[in-house]
This record gives C-alpha cells, sequence and structure tokens, in this order.
C-alpha cells in the first residue's frame, strides 16, 4: 500500500469515525434503557418489573419481547414505557425435522431482533436482558451494545442449558453451544444480576462472572385482602372462571397453585396428593371439608395433566385450571387458604416467583424442596416444604383437618405470615429493594 492509500483509508477512517460519533450524541439518551425478554412480555413478570422500576426513577423504557399475553396496566398504560413487539418465527415443526426447525427460528429471530434494536430511537444507553434463554439473545445483544457503547447488564433468573438440558440431555450440541454462550458472553457484560446468593456463588466459581444478588419481591398489587374483598372476589370466580368455592352447608378449602405447566414441574406430584386427600374424605376417619384447587397458568404440558385430570371421578377434590386475567391472580392468592409450589428448578439455583407472590399475598405455601429454596422458604417457620406426595398429601390433610375452625392451625398461620421474608433481610416490597441493587448501577 502506498503513502497515498495508507493516507486516503486513514483519512476515510477518521470520517467514519467523527460520523459514528455525532450520530450516537445525537440519536443517543443517557435516561433509554432497553429491556429485552426473548419471550412473552406479558409472562415475563420479572422484567417488566424492572421496566416499571426504571420508569418510576425517570427512565425512558423500551421493552421489547413477544405479543401474547396482555402486560400489565403499568406497562401498557405509562407514557414512559414503550412496547416493542418482535414478530413470532413461522409454525415449522410438522414441516421440517426438530434440528432445522430450531435453526430456522434462531436465524429468524437474529435477523428480527438486530433488525429492531438497530432501527429504533433513541438509542438505549443501557441494555438489560434476561437469561434463559441465551441463544441468540445474548451474543446479539453484547454485539448491540459494543457497536452502539451502550450498558451491557444480564439478569439471570437461571442458566439456559440447563433448562435445555431437560428435554434434550446435558451433551446435546444445542446445551453445550448455549452453555458456552452463558460462560463467553456472562463475563463480558458490565453488570450481572441473579436471583439468589447460590447463583451469584456458582456463577463466581464456574465462570468468574461477578453478580449482584437482586432477590424477587412482590410488588404493590400483590398484598392480603380484607375479609368482605375475598368474599366478593370469590362470588366473582364462579362467574368469570367457572370457580365455584362453596361456603354452605359447609366451607370448602381453597387451593391455588401456579405454573407454566413445563417439565421442570411435575404435577403428578400434586394430583397424587389429592387423590390421597380424596382417599382420606372416602373413610370419614377425619374431620376434613371437601377441597376446591386452582391451578393457573399456559404452558405445553397442560394438554398432558388435563387429560388425567379428567380421568379423576372424585367426589370431594374438584380441579380447575383457569387462565386469569392479570389483575385477578393476586386476588386469588389473597383468597386462597392454602398455596402450593412444586417448582424444582433445572439448575438448583433459582426460586419460584409464584411463591413471592403469594407471601405477598399472606399466602401460606407448601413447596417442593430442592438445593437453595431454604432462601426463601423454611420448613415450619414460614410454609411447609415437602420431598414427595406423600408429604405433600400428609400437609394438605392436616392443614385442613377441622378446617376452618382448628386454633392449631390459626396460630401455625399466623405463625408464618409474620416470617414470609424473614430469610432475606432487605426490603420487602420489590421497588425499595430494586433501588438498593439496581439502580446505583444505571445512575450517571
Amino acid at each position: 500500500m502506498t503513502l497515498i492509500s495508507l493516507a486516503v483509508f486513514l483519512l476515510l477512517l477518521w470520517i467514519f469515525f467523527i460520523v459514528y460519533k455525532t450520530y450516537l450524541r445525537r440519536y443517543k439518551s443517557v435516561k433509554n434503557v432497553c429491556v429485552l425478554v426473548l419471550g412473552d412480555i406479558g409472562r415475563s413478570p420479572r422484567m417488566q418489573y424492572h421496566a416499571i422500576s426504571f420508569a418510576r426513577e425517570g427512565f425512558v423504557v423500551d421493552i421489547v419481547g413477544y405479543p401474547g399475553s396482555p402486560p400489565m396496566r403499568e406497562i401498557s398504560e405509562n407514557e414512559r414505557v414503550r412496547i416493542y413487539y418482535l414478530r413470532p418465527p413461522p409454525d415449522l415443526q410438522n414441516r421440517l425435522p426438530r434440528l432445522l426447525c430450531y435453526i430456522v427460528k434462531v436465524v429468524w429471530q437474529t435477523v428480527d431482533l438486530l433488525w429492531l434494536l438497530f432501527n429504533k430511537r433513541p438509542i438505549s444507553n443501557s441494555l438489560m436482558t434476561q437469561n434463559p434463554p441465551a441463544i441468540p439473545t445474548i451474543p446479539i445483544c453484547w454485539f448491540y451494545c459494543v457497536v452502539m457503547e451502550a450498558q451491557f447488564v444480564i439478569d439471570w433468573h437461571n442458566y439456559a442449558h440447563s433448562l435445555m438440558a431437560l428435554n434434550l440431555g446435558k451433551n446435546h450440541v444445542l446445551v453445550r453451544l448455549a452453555k458456552f454462550i452463558e460462560t463467553t458472553f456472562g463475563c463480558r457484560a458490565k453488570n450481572n444480576f441473579c436471583v439468589t446468593k447460590a447463583m451469584k456463588e456458582d456463577l463466581e466459581n464456574k465462570w468468574a462472572i461477578q453478580a449482584k444478588v437482586l432477590y424477587d419481591r412482590p410488588i404493590d398489587k400483590f398484598h392480603p385482602l380484607t375479609l368482605e374483598e375475598k368474599n366478593e372476589f370469590l362470588g366473582t370466580l364462579s362467574e368469570k372462571y367457572d370457580i365455584s368455592v362453596p361456603f354452605s352447608p359447609n366451607r370448602s378449602g381453597f387451593i391455588v397453585s401456579s405454573t407454566s405447566w413445563t417439565e421442570d414441574e411435575d404435577f403428578s406430584i400434586l394430583l397424587n396428593a389429592l387423590q390421597e386427600y380424596e382417599n382420606v374424605c372416602e373413610t370419614g376417619e377425619l374431620n376434613l371439608p371437601d377441597v376446591v384447587c386452582a391451578i393457573t397458568g399456559k404452558g405445553p404440558l397442560k394438554e398432558f395433566y388435563m387429560a388425567i385430570i379428567n380421568l379423576k371421578k372424585w367426589k370431594h377434590v374438584v380441579v380447575k385450571t383457569p387462565w386469569l386475567e392479570n389483575e385477578d391472580y393476586p386476588k386469588i392468592l389473597a383468597s386462597a387458604d392454602l398455596g402450593v409450589c412444586l417448582h424444582t428448578s433445572s439448575s438448583g439455583l433459582d426460586l419460584p416467583m409464584k411463591v413471592v407472590d403469594m407471601f405477598g399475598c399472606r399466602l401460606p405455601v407448601c413447596a417442593y424442596n430442592f438445593n437453595c429454596l431454604s432462601e426463601l422458604v423454611r420448613h415450619n417457620e414460614n410454609s411447609l416444604v415437602f420431598a414427595d406426595e406423600k408429604e405433600l398429601g400428609d400437609q394438605l390433610i392436616k392443614w385442613f383437618q377441622d378446617f376452618p375452625d382448628n386454633e392449631t392451625h390459626r396460630h401455625l398461620r399466623k405463625k408464618f405470615e409474620e416470617n414470609m421474608f424473614s430469610s432475606q433481610q432487605e426490603h420487602n416490597d420489590w421497588h425499595g429493594n430494586w433501588k438498593l441493587n439496581v439502580l446505583p448501577y444505571f445512575q450517571a
């Protein structure tokens, strides 16, 4: 290369650099944050909570994800929050082999996400994405942040590779790819947040990723109801969702569980426990009420479990599977007598957000035990923990024995309510906890 050619090349490079910097100064906003979830925005509560908190602190928030369930009203009606919907990839499951379908889906998502991120205005000064999924989200977000000189932030809800391994096995090429992406790009994020101390330690020990623990907390709408409010809501349940909780001649017990109907929750455990409850009711040996069990949520395994439920001919147990409107979900939790959580965690390092919501409504829980559950639920201190269907069945029977006039039960429930967040000694509300642990990393 001649000196003249080199000089022209350097001049063009300098001009490009000046234009690039001018472009960023013109279109980039320090107070703009992009919150990205490669999933249904309306079914991503933690990321919606992030968006609401950013907006409350004066940021303009671009929340990016897929349409589906309606987002929270605090999102859809907030002038500081703008929703950008991605286009769902084509459904090719019955036309192409499984691996090829996945490749087409990832290519589609990559192109669509890059197009949206680079064309939205203003340019975000920070981008927060959730993990999982890792493919293709994390490398695309990292690339965008490098090009746009934005802060790259990952909120670790779980591990993508451990979730994928439930279906594919831990040695599958896609599982190994997801793990490689998490390992490679996780340490390139400027800031990382995670949901438990156990995950923080695991990220640091395995991948040298420094993460800040941000425990899930209920937002304001998850709160207890008065007796009058409970009775009013229970009256509307039969009209809106065909769920009747009888009060006469005897008061029925009311159990609530929520799920995404995926492989990391084995609902046969609850169904078998309810069968045991039915069996004891049939003997008449104990004073037990009939119970109504509402299981809320949508997901791929719902039809499988519905087929099992429909085969049951129970006389004392009724199971309903409604999909609730956003404003009704906190009310059904606050109106129930007991919550059940079957979340097991593919990594053993995350905590069930549904229990956090139940605690916000002061609803005691029977929770399936796994590695780090004690960071949230402690047996006989703030709720109950079980290891199998027999233990759950015994807990349901003891909880509802002599219901609702069991004095021992009343004292136990009061103790649970007082200790619900005792294992996490920080703010009990989401925004207060968020301001303490997240906001400092986004202030200039």
